[in-house]
This record gives structure tokens, sequence and C-alpha cells, in this order.
């Protein structure tokens, strides 16, 4: 039967435009781009591509191997020579020994090639020059160790610890809890770890200082107790020296303030003063321009609020308002992780609020929970985070914190950090050496100490919420 027209009914044909948004169109083709098939949990195969894979830990490195005739300072025989776990161990003394080895066997651990020089573009273009090292490599001059920062990592403790009271006599728990800080004692001298948030000398209105606390409860039957030699911060942390006699804490009072002042006629005493030294770790905002430098800027104090309060900052090149010489050696351990990054400290001169001063003003870059020298980068830091790159690829990525691990108040990841600037190792002479019971002192050492080494080496662990942001920037970038 014909229609109208006398047309043949024909099969219709559906408008181009019609027939692309219909169903029954193909899919669209897969990309040329290699693709692998993923099973997930449901047993359902899917096409896509392939999961990326682990990504590299940030490396650690470590200061290059000294040349001279003791690189092990504190050791009673300097060894004729050091492998590569030895040094290791040497300088993370507070990490298990078991820990460091681990790293040797996952062959984990790398040294620079002598014939190129390692930079932040080279491992980020993946043109580094590292080659990995046994645990039983030989230590040369100038050598350097890069490892990534887990091996520093240790226990975290959920429960921020302070002094529970602030009394001016302490009761047991305070007296428990102030020996459980001293990590070394001997005749002459105390070294305890300070927590954060303790003052260090007190006043009418401070009772809970260390030295009212440690003369109270560290005296161990002396008719005195110790003094303070030098002094930390109220918010910092870290190794604190104290002397229980007076002829030791005036000596070491000398060292701190000035070698020069400590010098005696024993060359065996006046060398050990020339190994002296202190390294603080500290959290900073940005990257300091040069990798390793050494920051010479007087500083000077300026009085508040009609003398109420008092402010140090950096003294003007004419010198007329008082200036104090002010030194400290400066190294970055590692690439920048989320707009921050971890620098090594030592201070050649001792003056109040230096360090922080120094990293504020001279390098740009405040440390973390320093509000006092660094409120307005801390508010530019928390609104605007800056993007972040892997090390070794260049890509960006976000911080997060990875599972199971909890957030310590005051960690880099709290809306307010603490100050993240610890004293980690310090170096002295071994002054119980020189120095009798009944206070005589000797210049070659004691007949009864002559075996006992002439230097001791101290390293303080972390506060909680330094190892949490350590273990958090250490963690695998995701």
């Amino acid at each position: 039967m014909l229609r109208s027209g006398g047309r043949r009914p024909g099969p219709w044909r559906w408008p181009a435009a019609l027939r692309r948004l219909s169903r029954l169109a193909p899919p669209t083709p897969a990309p040329v781009d290699p693709a692998v098939v993923r099973v997930d949990r449901s047993n359902v195969a899917r096409l896509g591509a392939p999961k990326p894979g682990p990504r590299p830990r940030q490396l650690l490195s470590l200061p290059p191997f000294p040349a001279g005739a003791d690189p092990l300072p504190g050791r009673k025989v300097a060894p004729r020579r050091v492998t590569a776990v030895s040094w290791v161990k040497h300088y993370f003394a507070d990490v298990p020994q078991e820990a460091v080895q681990a790293h040797f066997n996952r062959r984990m651990v790398f040294s620079e090639c002598p014939e190129h020089e390692v930079s932040d573009e080279i491992i980020r273009t993946q043109k580094h020059h590292l080659k990995k090292i046994k645990h039983n490599d030989v230590m040369g001059p100038g050598m350097r160790i890069h490892l990534p920062v887990s091996v520093a990592e240790g226990e975290i403790k959920k429960r921020y610890e302070t002094i529970p009271t602030a009394t001016l006599h302490p009761n047991k728990d305070e007296i428990e809890y102030l020996k459980r800080l001293v990590i070394h004692r001997d005749s002459a001298i105390l070294v305890l770890n300070k927590p954060p948030k303790v003052p260090m000398k007190g006043h009418l209105p401070v009772h809970n200082s260390m030295d009212v606390l440690a003369a109270a409860a560290l005296s161990y039957g002396n008719e005195e107790g110790p003094k303070l030699v030098h002094r930390l911060d109220r918010e910092s942390s870290g190794l604190i020296l104290m002397g229980r006699t007076n002829e030791s804490f005036t000596r070491l009072h000398w060292l701190f303030t000035s070698v020069n002042l400590a010098r005696t006629t024993s060359q065996t005493w006046n060398k050990a003063c020339e190994a002296y030294m202190q390294k603080y770790w500290a959290l900073v905002i940005g990257t300091p321009k040069e990798r390793e430098g050494v920051i010479s800027a007087p500083i000077s104090k300026v009085l508040l609020d009609d003398g109420k309060a008092e402010r140090v900052i950096l003294a003007h090149p004419s010198g007329i308002d008082g200036a104090q010489e002010a030194i400290t050696e400066y190294r970055v351990m590692g690439p920048t992780i989320n707009g921050c990054s971890w620098i090594e400290l030592r201070p050649l001169t001792g003056r109040k609020h230096q360090l922080r001063v120094h990293c504020a003003e001279a390098l740009g870059t405040p440390i973390v929970g320093d509000y006092r020298y660094g409120w307005f980068v801390h508010q530019r830091w928390k609104h605007n985070p800056q993007p972040d790159f892997e090390p070794f690829t260049g890509e960006p990525y976000k911080l997060r914190r990875p599972e199971g691990l909890e957030v310590q108040k005051g960690s880099v990841l709290s809306k307010v950090p603490l100050l993240h600037l610890h004293c980690r190792e310090m170096v002295i002479p071994n002054i119980a050496k020189f120095l009798s019971s009944t206070g005589e002192w000797h210049d070659h050492g004691a007949p009864w100490a002559k075996e006992k080494p002439s230097l001791l080496r101290f390293i303080a662990p972390m506060p909680p919420h330094m190892k949490i942001s350590w273990n958090v920037m250490s963690s695998y970038l995701v």
C-alpha cells in the first residue's frame, strides 16, 4: 500500500544533532595512553591509569665528615677509621641503634659522589648524583651522608608533659618528674632536658622555675643545690647545664661567656674548651636563600611600655645604640614542606633571643611558634599556604596527617603551634676529670681519672610537639 505522494516508506533517519545525544551512541574511545585493568574489592574490573607508586621520603643531610684527628668527640680513644654506621650513630645518639642499622639494611642511606654537588634543583629534576652506601664503608674527609628523616623518629607521647603544680616546695610527683629530666650526673655537673613552657629563673610571681625546683629536688645530698650555667627561653626546650659546685659553676660559666675566659695553663683543658659547641634544631617558615652560612648581625635591646617590656632587634650599623656582637652558624637540613623547613643553628655567642632574632630578621624565616618576632609572617603563612613540591619529582602535593598519628597540641598542624626551637646537642669539657671532690684543680687531669674522656657529648630528644611535627613532615607525601 502506497502513501499519498507515491513514495515507498523507508527507515527513519535521526538528525545528526540528536544522534550524538542518543544513548545508543558508542562510548568515547579509551585514551591511547597505556592503561591497566584494576580489580577492586567487589571483584569489578575497571579500565584506568595505573596507581602511582609510593612517593619518596625527604632526605636529611648530615654535616660533612670532618678532617680532624678526632671526628667523634667524647670517646675515650679516637678510632683509626670511622665507618658510615658509626658516623650516623654518633650523630643520632638518642636513636636506637637497631633503627639506624635497619636503614642501612634496607639500602636507604646515600652519599654524594665526590665529583658532583647535590642541590635542590638537581634533586627536583631527578638528576641527583647519590649512591647507596653500606654500613661498613669508611668515611672520608668532606664526605656527606643523606638518609631519610625517619631515622630520627621516636616514640610519640600522647600526653603533654608539664610540671603538675606551681608550688615553692616541690611535692613527690614533681621531684620524680625532675629526676626523669636528668640525662647525666657526675660529681661536677648535671645535664637536664628542659621541657617547653617552664621558666628558667624564678622571681616573686614565678615559683615553678628550673633553678628553684632543681635546688630543692636535685641536690642529691649536697648542702647546696645545683646552679644554672646558662639559660634557655621559657618557650624553648633542650639541654641545660647546671654546676653542682661553685668551682665547676664558675669555670663553665666562663666557658659559656667566652672561651678565652676559661683558658688555663693546661693544654689538655684548653683543647677541650675549643671543642665546646651547642647545636639547636628549629622549624622555620620559609627557606633561607643560602643552604648554609654564618650570620654576623649585632643585636640590641629596646624598652617598650615605659620600660615594662623589652624587645631584641638587629642593631644599627653605626653601633651607637649599645649593640652586642652576635654570630650564628646555620645549615638547612631538608626541603621545604608545607611552607616550612628544618634548620640547624650553632650559636657562637650567647645573647638573649639571638637565634630567634637572627632567624626572623637576618634570614627572613621566623621560627614556627615565635609570635614575638614573626607575628605577621605567621598570619600570611596560615591564610596563604605556599604550594609545596616533592623533592624528587617536583610535583605539587598537600601535607596531610598520616593514619594513626595523634595530633599533638602545639605541633605544626595545630592552629596555634608552640615554639619549635630545641637545644639538641652539646659538647663540653669533662670538668669532673680536672676537678676533685674537694675543689682541687688538676691541669692534666686527676690521677684517678686519666682514663676518662676529656669531652662529653649529649643529645636531647625533641619534645612531643616537635616530634609530632618531625614525624608528619617525614612521612610519605600524599
